[in-house]
C-alpha cells in the first residue's frame, strides 16, 4: 500500500497544479500541513505551465493498492 500526501494549489489562472509527497509521516498533522502550502504559495517558489501558485485548494492522502495477476 503506497501512500502519497497530494498538496493542491490555484493558480494565476484558476487552474488546478498538485506537489505530491510519497510516504508521508503519519499521522497527517493538518496544521502542519496548512503551514506548509501557505509557505509554498508565499515563497513563490514554484511555477506552472498555467502561472504561479496563489492559493492553497487543499490536501488528500492517496492510498494506491496495485494487485497483480499472472497470466497462463
Amino acid at each position: 500500500m503506497a501512500k502519497t500526501l497530494e498538496l493542491q494549489f490555484v493558480t494565476a489562472t484558476g487552474k488546478i497544479a498538485r506537489i505530491t509527497v510519497d510516504n508521508p509521516k503519519e499521522p497527517i498533522d493538518e496544521a502542519v500541513v496548512k503551514r506548509s502550502i501557505d509557505q509554498i504559495v508565499s515563497s513563490g517558489a514554484f511555477y506552472t505551465g498555467s502561472g504561479d501558485l496563489v492559493s492553497a485548494k487543499g490536501a488528500r492522502v492517496v492510498e494506491r493498492n496495485v494487485t497483480d495477476y499472472e497470466l497462463v
